[in-house]
């Protein structure tokens, strides 16, 4: 049965559906790329993944992803009918990433609107190849060659019931599970799957390709199909994916039943009058041999260690909805101009008039900032996501990299279900990968002779770890290999001039930071992974955008750890307010270790002109706001003001101001970008009197000409 569609409709759902379905063919697949080969879950899973895939990309004309997706269908096809012995996994697991590889760029074509104009006809032809391996194998081996996994295009294929002396009758009826996404497409993917042994099928919805409202239908009352074949049951059972299905029905009839049956799926007058029951049971010529009466043969899949039961006609409820990341952008936006507006009415200055009686005011005020506060952490968690399909991509990079290179690499995730913010993940996902490459180019050892040589075991390691804790996420990249030089590292920078100090005045975290600068590299030769120095400064410059920090610690012939510290979220802060002269700053909680009050003996000027401040023997750069950013009717006396210590990725710097406001929420937004030229801002906030107070930047302010003061 075909109806006329609209594919536009259907592209955020095969995108969305396609995307899962790589992420976890990927994960099957480097999970088990140390195996000497895939099991038989596997093989039915790929087998799966490949026929979904192949299926949705039909309907929607793109041939090339469905010829890709197709020929390796078959390729695991006669995997899993011959269970051939002796296949080469190591390059099944390469085929299977190729293909991975064509698809995602494909679908990343029809992202950023273009088509998906990939030319398939090379990949074909080694898959090709290799199948044509396969089945030689399979033929050396003695073992009967299975049935051609045929593939018609995904045109009409409703055809008029003309049944045969040995066709079958049967009324199917799926129901999903309630949590099970696009359900419709899924649905879609049942008839696909029958059509090539279908002498005539009929389905209800009608609409799962141009309504997405069918799946919601579908989740509550089942999918149910009309089919006739000359297939048994057992082969068209085994033409149905069940893997999301929480309950399969299937019925056999009689000629004259499936004629009364098909005026329910909308074809009236196709057969006779619908009889009694007896008249139909008594028809000898119609009835079937003896068999299953109808409702005997059901397929039932349950969770592991869990059973269900499924109540008659009762409707199931979706419990996961898929929701447009634009709406969600803007309902946190919502969500924090109801933050400002509350502060405004609870800071309103009409409330300072003496003698009013607020303690009405101060109750109702009260359940607003409650239900504020709750509304906002639950949008909060709404837009946190795991780090799981970021771990996945570096689990593929340490594959990748590490077969190129010639090194023997495991790499071992912990913590992959910590989740972040989704805005934060966009912006760590580079910079992770750059670190985990130049965990496997530069820390692991070339020679696996070097590491036995130190006690270590041939097989270098990678830990990739995630954590929470002090509302900041931890993600750490760390190896067991070679670890960092000091000394070559300090007269690496010496020689390319990024350095005029001698090696005594660094710490050893200020050596290991030396690999951050632009164009430092302790490549001497320049390959595909590294070896120009701009890495690891894209890394520094990526997270220094999110308010965040590289830390690298390491120990020589031991190993070295990179550890990204990021915030949860970038939308809402929690600042101190202070004021320069007439204006307001906010500067982060987390970035203030203590506020002092000192007295010009511990002020200390350069020639140069700049200052600083002596605090319990220690030395600090101390900056003037007020100087700084020309503001008028301000404290010039350090003893009148007060001396904040703020830090920064270890380092410290002292800043004076007039006096503290309030601490209290802060709404991130953004400045323009006439204003993103000073240097120390990094955003603005309105305040609860309806006054702009700018964000300070703490890694600006130590910052001075490009360099560190």
């Amino acid at each position: 049965m075909a109806e006329e569609f609209n594919t536009d409709s259907m592209l955020d759902m095969f995108l969305y559906e396609s995307g899962q379905l790589l992420e976890k063919l990927e994960g099957i697949i480097l999970e088990k790329q140390d195996a000497d080969c895939f099991d038989d879950s596997d093989i039915n899973e790929i087998f799966r993944v490949m026929h979904t895939i192949k299926g949705s990309s039909g309907v929607l004309m793109y041939e090339n992803i469905t010829k890709v997706t197709h020929k390796l269908e078959d390729v695991f096809y006669y995997l899993r009918e011959s269970h051939p012995d002796d296949v080469p996994h190591m390059e099944l697991v390469e085929k299977v990433l190729a293909v991975s590889d064509f698809v995602t760029g494909e679908l990343d074509k029809l992202k950023s609107g273009d088509n998906p104009d990939g030319d398939e006809k090379q990949l074909v032809a080694d898959l090709d190849e290799f199948l044509g391996r396969l089945k030689g194998e399979i033929k050396k081996q003695g073992i009967e060659m299975p049935q051609a996994n045929r593939h018609v295009e995904p045109t009409q294929f409703y055809i008029t019931p003309v049944a045969g002396d040995d066709s079958h009758f049967y009324r199917i009826s799926i129901h999903y599970r309630s949590d099970t996404q696009m359900s419709n497409l899924r649905a879609y993917s049942a008839t696909y799957a029958l059509k090539e042994v279908a002498e005539d099928l009929l389905y209800t919805p009608d609409d799962i390709l141009s309504n997405e409202a069918s799946s919601d239908v579908i989740i509550a009352e089942g999918f149910h199909m009309l089919l006739q074949t000359k297939s048994s049951k057992e082969e068209v059972i085994a033409l149905i994916d069940s893997s999301e299905a929480e309950e399969i029905n299937f019925d056999e009839l009689t000629k004259q039943e499936y004629g009364n049956a098909l005026g329910e799926f909308g074809r009236e007058n196709v057969a006779p009058a619908e009889q009694p029951a007896d008249a139909a049971k008594s028809d000898d010529k119609e009835a079937k041999k003896e068999g299953p009466k109808p409702g005997d043969y059901v397929v039932k899949t349950k969770e592991a260690g869990k059973g269900k039961t499924l109540a008659k006609n009762q409707p199931k409820q979706q419990s996961i909805i898929s929701v447009n990341v634009e709406k969600m952008d803007s309902l946190m936006d919502l969500i924090g101009e109801l933050v400002i507006a509350e502060a405004v009415v609870l800071q309103n200055p009409d409330l300072k008039v003496p003698g009013l009686e607020l303690s009405n005011f101060q109750k109702a005020s009260g359940q607003l900032s409650k239900i504020t506060t709750e509304l906002q952490e639950v949008i909060m968690s709404m837009r946190m996501m795991p780090l799981t399909n970021v771990f996945q991509k570096m689990r593929r990079i340490v594959f990748d990299v590490s077969r190129k290179l010639g090194k023997d690499i495991e790499l071992e995730v912990i913590g992959e279900n910590t989740e972040v913010d989704k805005n934060i993940i966009e912006h760590i996902t580079d910079p992770l990968m750059h670190l985990v490459r130049n965990s496997v180019d530069h820390g692991i050892e070339e020679d696996a002779a070097d590491r036995t040589a130190v006690g270590k075991p041939a097989k270098g390691k990678i830990t990739l770890e995630a954590k929470n804790e002090g509302g900041k996420v931890y993600i750490s990249v760390k190896d067991d290999g070679k670890g960092l030089n000091k000394e070559k590292l300090y007269q690496k920078a010496l020689d390319k001039g990024l350095i005029d100090k001698p090696m005594s005045e660094f710490t050893d975290k200020e050596i290991f930071r030396f690999i951050t600068l632009p164009g430092f590299s302790t490549k001497e030769q320049v390959t595909e992974y590294s070896g120009r120095g701009v890495g690891m400064d894209v890394v520094v410059k990526n997270i220094q955008t999110i308010s965040g920090r590289l830390d690298i610690t390491s120990v020589e012939y031991e190993g070295s750890e990179m550890t990204l510290v990021i915030p949860l979220t970038l939308a809402i802060i929690n600042g101190i307010v202070v004021q320069v002269g007439n204006s307001p700053f906010v500067i982060e909680t987390a970035s203030i270790k203590e506020f002092v009050r000192l007295g010009d003996d511990s002020l200390i000027h350069e020639p140069s002109g700049e200052e600083y401040i002596v605090l319990r023997g220690e030395c600090f750069p101390f900056i003037r706001l007020n100087e700084k950013y020309d503001l008028p009717d301000s404290i010039d006396k350090i003893e009148e003001g007060i001396i904040v210590v703020l830090e920064h990725e270890g380092s410290q710097v002292c800043v004076l101001i007039d006096k503290l406001l309030q601490e209290q929420e802060i709404v991130v937004k953004p400045i323009p970008s006439y204003v993103r030229k000073v240097k120390g801002l990094s955003g603005c906030t309105q305040l609860g009197d309806g006054s702009i107070a700018l964000i300070l930047d703490i890694a600006g302010l130590l910052m001075h000409d490009g360099e560190r003061r």
